[in-house]
């Protein structure tokens, strides 16, 4: 009776071997066949890593070889804001990126609903001077430009960065055409059959159904206007309540170029925000650059 008892246990002692080995063979196949990627992350988030870590070392540490913190000194991020004023630097910056966002999409919706599903006389001339001003250097327009915001004594501030885009960004309202062409034309005619106009069917039926193509490009426009540095430089460097976390950023660094836990703590504080929406906005986003054919 007890040699029948043992039979099943001896039969899964010699199976768990079978199968620790079968799991170990599974993640080494894995990890054979996505060592590219792999490679490629790690090379993207050591950087990462590094800085985080010596935003939590001491002044000390910071400037030798060491990789890990010895303790840990949260408080630099208290220092950064005793030191600078960050959050004037990013009220601004949400300023700056708030509402470029919020004039692009006001100015670039209506745009490239035009040049995609109404059909009117000089469509193809005005989508290809869209396509003329995405490809045109931005360094070719920068001196007039800059000598008509002087004349309405704009300079030293926001603002000139802020109201062209209530004109419409180019490259967004390429990828809105671009996706509102994937959108069949019969919900259209249905629409217009039960006596919706044509502001009604872009805001009822079109806006909704365009929620990740919107996504894509709020948080295009978004990204660049937080990092934008040349633009902020230009316009509102004479003014420091102006300036923005790139500016302010640029110009801790250069107060406090020694102090390297506090400049990295600075950064974080400043790529936080971006790591925060993307966080919550990935699936939008990697569904309306997909959809609309647009590769970053």
């Amino acid at each position: 009776m007890s040699a029948v008892l043992d039979a099943p246990s001896r039969t899964q002692q010699a199976a768990a071997p079978e199968e620790i080995r079968y799991r170990r063979k599974t993640v080494l196949l894995w990890i054979a066949q996505h060592s590219i990627a792999i490679a490629l992350s790690v090379m993207f988030l050591a950087p990462i890593l590094q800085l985080v870590l010596t935003s939590f070392m001491s002044s000390q540490q910071a400037l030798t070889s060491d990789y890990w913190p010895n303790s840990w000194h949260p408080e630099n991020f208290a220092e950064v804001f005793a030191r600078a004023p960050m959050l004037r630097y990013l009220g601004n910056s949400l300023m700056y990126a708030g509402l470029s966002t919020l004039f692009m999409l006001l100015s670039s919706i209506p745009v490239a609903y035009a040049l995609a599903r109404l059909r009117w006389r000089g469509q193809q001339t005005a989508l290809v001077l869209v396509i003329m001003m995405m490809m045109l250097p931005p360094q070719v327009t920068v001196v007039p430009l800059y000598i008509m915001w002087a004349r309405f004594d704009l300079t030293g501030s926001l603002w000139p960065l802020i109201l062209p885009n209530l004109l419409g960004d180019a490259f967004s309202i390429f990828l809105l055409r671009q996706f509102l062409l994937t959108i069949p034309e019969e919900y259209s005619d249905a629409a217009r059959v039960d006596g919706c106009s044509e502001f009604q069917v872009l805001t009822r039926i079109i806006l909704p159904m365009a929620k990740p193509a919107i996504a894509a490009g709020a948080m295009f426009m978004f990204f660049y206007t937080w990092n934008d540095y040349y633009g902020p430089l230009l316009y509102a460097s004479e003014d420091p309540g102006s300036w923005t976390v790139a500016l302010g950023l640029a110009s801790f660094r250069g107060a406090h170029e020694v102090s390297w836990n506090l400049t990295m703590a600075a950064t974080v504080l400043v790529i936080l925000p971006v790591f925060v929406i993307f966080a919550f906005a990935q699936k939008a986003f990697v569904e309306g650059v997909n959809l609309t054919g647009v590769k970053g």
